[in-house]
This record gives C-alpha cells, structure tokens and sequence, in this order.
C-alpha cells in the first residue's frame, strides 16, 4: 500500500460519515454554534481558554487557516481577517491580539462563547474559516483578579519559576484589563553530528551544549469605553522584555587521523530583546445600522546580539577568538486603518475601507575573523571583514484600500467577494540604494452553503501575494550551517504571486457530539521564492533567496474532534488532525528535477485525549504530534539540506483542591524526541553529483516538566 494511502482513507472516512449523517439532519437557517455559560459550569474553568479547551473542533478553528510558506516577519500591516473576536469585535493589536488575552479573562466574565460559521456585514473582519466570538456580561464583577505561580523542570534538572497576574473589571462604561507575566525560556539543547566523505569513510564527530538562559517579561493593559450607547473607544498597550544570552560549547573529533585529534569551540552570545505595542480604535454606529470605525497600532521590536567564538584545545584552556559577529535589528509598524459598513439592500452589505502601514527595519552586521592584521576595538579585536549589503534601512508605504461585498443569497447560501488593491513602494538605502514601486489586485470570492445547520460546504478561490520578508534584503548572519557564517542579501527580491483555491466540508455532530472538518487545498505559484546563484566564480559558490518562478502546492487536511458518550464517557473529548500535501517546484536551479519545498512536507499527525471528571474536580490530557519523517528539504548550488521536525508528546493532569485552587503539573517531549537534520555537500556544483560529505545532525531538549497553580479572586 502507497505511503499516503492512509491518509486518504482516513479522509475518505470522515468525508462519507458527515456526509451520511447530515443527510437525516433536517435543514436549519443558523449555522451558528453557541455555548452558554452554564455549559462550563462544574468543569473547573478559570479562564476563556479553559473554556475553550473543552469545546469540540476548537482546536482546528484556532490553528492557522491556511498554509503558507511566510515567514512570522512577512505579516506586515493588520489584514481583514482574524479568528478571535470579543465581543463581536477584533482588538487593535498585532503582538497584543485577542489570543494573548484569552489567558488573562476570566470565566465568570464571560456570557457565552460563539463558533460563527458563516459570513456577514455585521462581522468586524472577514470570516476565512470559522470565528470564536467571546462575548463578555454587560454588567462585570466589580473586579476579578487572577493569579499563577510556576516552576518548570528541565531535562538538565535547572528549576525556574514563573507567574502571572490580572485585574479585570468594570466601573461604569469603562471595562480594563490589567496584566503582567513572566515566563521561563530556558533551553539546555544537547546535538550530536556524524559525517562521512564522500567515499563514505569516517571524517568527523561534534558533540554540542547549548545553553539559553531566558525570561520572559511582557505588561500588557486594555481598556474600553462606551462614551454614548452608540460611541466606543478601545485602547490597548504591551510592553515586553526577552533578553535571551546564549552559551555554546561544542567538541570537535577527527577520525581521519591516528590517533582522533580533538580540539573545542565555545560561543558567547549575549543579546538583548524588546518590543512594544500601542494600539486603538474607534467605533461609531448609526440608527440606520450602519457602522464607522477607525483604528491606529504602532509597535516596535529591538534586537541585538554579539556572537564570540573561541578555539581551544583542551577543556581547561581559555582558547582563541576566532569569530566576532554582531547584528542589530529594529523593525517598526505604523498602521492606520479605516472603514465603513452598510447595508445596501436586503440580506446584503457592504464594507469600504482603506489601510496605510508603514514599515520600517534598520539592521546592521559586523564581522570579524583572526589575522596577521592588527585587531580593532568595535570587531571584538579581530580583523574587520568587508561584508556587502551589511548595513540597510528598508522602508515600505503600503496603502490597501478595499471593497467587502456580503450577500445573504438565501437562509442557507451566502457568498463573499472581496478585493483589495495594493500600491507600496518599497525603498533600501545605506550599502544599497534601491526604490521599486509595486501595484497589485487581489480578489477573493468566499461562497457558503449549510446543507443544514450542522453541515456546511465552503469554497474559496483568492489571488494571493506574499509580503516580503526584509531580513532577506541585506546580509544576514547563517542559522542553519556553521561552516558558513553569513548570507548574502537580496535587494532585488520581489513578492510571490499565487491562485489558491479551496473546498472545505465541516460537520458538527447532533447533540453536540463533536465536529468533523476536511480541507481540500490547491494553491498554484507564480515568481515563488527559492535559492538562486549568487557565485562570483566556481570557486567560490554563493546563493540567496530569490524567485525562481511557477510552483504548486496541494493536500488535504482533515480534523476530527468527538465526545466519547458513545463509549460511557460523555467528559471525554477525542481530537484528532491529519495533514496529507505534496508541492512541486520545477525550475529550480541547482537540480534536474522537480522537488517539495518548505513548509509543505509529506504530513502530519496530532492527536489529543482530554478527560473532564466534575464530581472529582480533576481533568488529565494527552497529546501526540507527529510528523511526515522524509522533512523538508531546500537546495543549494552545492548542497542539500533536509530537516525534521521533532514528534512532540506531551500531557497534564489537573484539580481543584486546597483553598479552591487549580493545581496542574504538565509535561513536555516527555518521550525525548529529537530533531534531526541531514546535508549533503557537493564538490562544485551539486547537479554535478560529485559527493564530498554527509552530516546528520540529530538535537534535543529533553523533557520538561512543570507545577502551576492558579486562581481566581
């Protein structure tokens, strides 16, 4: 049997049961999915993602809607869409969004919870998938203070604590939010990597500590006003600290001579990390039901980090600084966003609007290398190398106005068509100076049917551009390969261009019973982003990121969440997710033939208990994640890189006990799973095939456990 073939049975199965299910299901109009307070009542839930945690199919809703091959930085601006809503409404925030608050927001502040399947004008964002709408009491405690105190355990048996606090109420029209966290980041990473030439004969052996010693410190406040029955203001704020230094040791052997020589190689990198985020909005609605909101978030994030590198030949001795890097990163956003809502006519509205971001990074970086040449001070006292494209400021003005046009064809068809044109101009000055303008036109057309108020079938089709990342622009410091310490930039790159077409089937069981989801997805490239040749010469091989041109990427994801009442168990939540995808590059440079690209790889597998027993106020979990073991590979013009996302098993148990408080004790990688990494370098070229090593790099992080407790005053 095919390797996918499991895959497509297990799709083919949760196709046909929702299909023959809703089929005996009488048709309703409101495919809207409600949860009451009561509902929780009894199950021990202190915050909004306690809530969620028991709600079937939540899971798949908050995972992210669609697959993409960005990176976190090519998010710039707000979008039209989000998957969180409080009170029928999106936060203005990017780093402070409504998901970051769900932990803060306690239950008994909360009216009930809404899964909003279908699309409409009253939404305050478009709805790509399904939405969660928390929606709050009109009348809130006086206030709620919540609490938690931490220790997590590591695998090197290190013991850090950690903690947060909230202050949430309302006095009059105003509701606040009041927050602050600290959270351990530390990482003890063990790797171990073998190589062998080309003639498949030992070469060497690196053994690796690395040490993270970070916390996490982030402030963050909401607060909202109703100045008239029909006039809000909403501001948020968020200031966060992560200084994360980093201690590296690694043992070198090599097996080419007799006896092995060994010598060592330890890195210092001390760092510093912060961001900030200020953000409003304000909302005005007419008698006529016609809506006016406007909303600002600026924010900010400061990176820098020294990198030493020290050679020595024995345990005991200090060693010789052969390395110097230092990067400095501050990337900005200031967005303002407008828009206007109204009903055109019967069962249709409209939304006009129109966003301005403009983004800004300065980054910088500085290398130094040992010489016969004398040092200098600002390189760490080695000798300066002349770095291309090292230093920049990449600026971008991005206006997007847009058009949402929402028709309620029927009680039970609705369909969406949106389109949003971009006009940017984005411009590099400092070792480069370069200015591009670039003018777009992306439509999207949204079509909703409910079969019945528990079956819906959904399609998408949507033109789609990338964001650029701007660290691609200019030179960057190499994460991946040690023997290759920087990369060079690209001012030139442009935005990938793609048609994704959708088809979705979601089924959500009578009584409550669970949910059933299964994704269909086709995205078709255009001017895709891969690595191009840079080489100055043969001798010298360089590559970048670049565009390459057409690819294309499919699959199917499919979700399965169910109560187990069937079985006796009717607190017993069963959560499984199955990703089956392929993606093809044809013209890639380096290799003859066609290839995956990331993040698209073979598969994966997330499965989850979860055990609620009310009458002993005690829950406990599982969650298997798993992925394809064939990685994801990207090309070089002299090597091939494949890694592996580690398998993660992770579980919880925990009560309601001494002083009504909420006891947890929680574990991670608790099977000690390991990420594993292969290249293959090639002498020249690597379509020449000529093979010149193997290195197979596996790493981990061990298990870890952790203690909370938690409450609510």
């Amino acid at each position: 049997m095919p390797r996918s073939a499991p895959f497509r049975l297990a799709s083919a199965f949760i196709l046909a049961t929702a299909i023959s299910s809703a089929l005996a299901q009488s048709p309703e109009a409101d495919s809207t999915v409600t949860y009451g307070a009561d509902f929780f009542q009894g199950s021990g839930a202190l915050t909004v993602n306690d809530m969620l945690d028991r709600v079937p199919g939540i899971e798949m809703i908050l995972q992210t809607s669609t697959p993409s091959s960005a990176s976190s930085d090519g998010n710039r601006g707000l979008g039209a869409s989000s998957q969180i809503l409080i009170d029928g409404k999106r936060m203005a925030g990017k780093a402070n969004e409504a998901r970051s608050q769900l932990a803060r927001i306690p239950a008994d502040q909360v009216a009930r919870i809404e899964i909003i399947r279908g699309s409409s004008s009253d939404l305050d964002v478009q709805n790509s998938n399904q939405i969660v709408n928390i929606v709050l009491l009109e009348a809130l405690p006086t206030s709620t203070l919540a609490s938690e105190i931490n220790v997590t355990q590591y695998s090197d048996s290190t013991l850090n604590p950690g903690g947060s606090l909230s202050l949430s109420g309302q006095r009059g029209q105003l509701n606040y939010l009041f927050s602050g966290q600290v959270v351990s980041a530390y990482e003890h990473q063990e790797s171990f990597e073998t190589s062998i030439l080309g003639d498949f004969s030992p070469n060497e052996t690196i053994a690796a500590d690395r040490y993270r010693d970070q916390t996490n410190y982030t402030f963050n406040t909401t607060l909202g006003y109703a100045l008239t029955p029909n006039d809000s203001v909403t501001f948020n704020a968020l200031y966060g600290e992560q200084d994360p230094p980093v201690k590296l040791q690694r043992t070198y052997v090599n097996q080419r001579t007799t006896p092995l020589s060994t010598f060592i190689e330890r890195e210092t990198i001390p760092a510093t990390a912060t961001n900030w985020e200020v953000g409003g909005d304000y909302e005005h609605r007419f008698d006529s039901g016609s809506r006016l909101k406007g909303l600002f978030i600026v924010n900010e994030r400061d990176n820098q980090s020294t990198r030493e590198r020290y050679r020595a030949t024995s345990p005991t001795d200090a060693g010789v600084k052969n390395l110097f890097l230092d990067t400095s990163s501050v990337y900005q956003e200031k967005i303002v966003r407008g828009s206007y809502t109204f009903n055109m006519a019967e069962g249709q509205g409209v939304e006009l609007g129109v966003e301005r971001a403009l983004t800004t990074q300065n980054s910088g970086l500085r290398q130094g290398v040992r010489t016969a040449a004398a040092g200098v001070p600002e390189y760490g006292g080695l000798t300066p190398v002349v770095l291309p494209n090292a230093f920049s400021t990449v600026e971008e003005i991005r206006y997007e106005p847009f058009a949402v046009h929402t028709w309620q064809v029927n009680p039970r068809m609705t369909l969406e068509t949106t389109v949003v044109a971009e006009f940017s101009e984005i411009s590099q000055s400092g070792d480069v100076n370069n200015t591009r303008d670039f003018r777009y036109v992306k439509p999207k057309v949204d079509l909703r049917y409910d079969l019945s108020s528990t079956l819906q079938v959904r399609g998408t089709l949507e033109r789609f551009v990338s964001q650029l990342t701007f660290a691609d622009f200019s030179r960057t410091i190499d994460e991946r390969d040690i023997d290759r310490d920087t990369v060079a930039g690209n001012p030139t790159l442009e935005p990938e261009e793609s048609l994704r077409a959708e088809l979705t089937l979601d089924y959500r069981l009578p009584s409550d019973a669970g949910t059933l989801n299964t994704r269909l997805f086709y995205y078709d490239f255009d001017n895709k982003i891969g690595k191009i040749d840079i080489s100055p010469s043969v001798a010298s091989l360089q590559s970048t990121n670049g565009n390459i041109g057409p690819a294309v990427a499919y699959g199917l994801i499919s979700n399965a969440s169910l109560r187990l009442g069937f079985l006796g168990l009717p607190q017993a939540l069963l959560t499984a997710s199955l990703t089956a995808q392929s993606a093809k590059f044809e013209n890639d440079p380096f290799v003859p033939y066609s290839h995956r690209f990331p993040p698209y790889d073979r598969g994966s597998l997330r499965v989850t208990y979860r055990h609620d027993l009310p009458a002993y106020n005690l829950s406990y979990g599982v969650t298997y994640n798993g992925r394809a073991h064939d990685g994801r590979y990207i090309y070089e013009n002299d090597s091939r890189f494949t890694w592996i996302i580690p398998t993660n098993l992770s579980a919880f148990v925990e009560m309601v006990g001494f002083a009504g408080l909420t006891y947890r004790l929680e574990g991670s990688n608790l099977a000690d799973f390991e990420a594993c990494a292969l290249r293959r370098r090639y002498d020249g070229y690597m379509r020449d095939g000529i093979l010149k090593e193997i290195e197979n790099n596996c790493s981990t992080t061990g298990a870890q456990l952790a203690f909370k407790v938690r409450g609510t005053f």
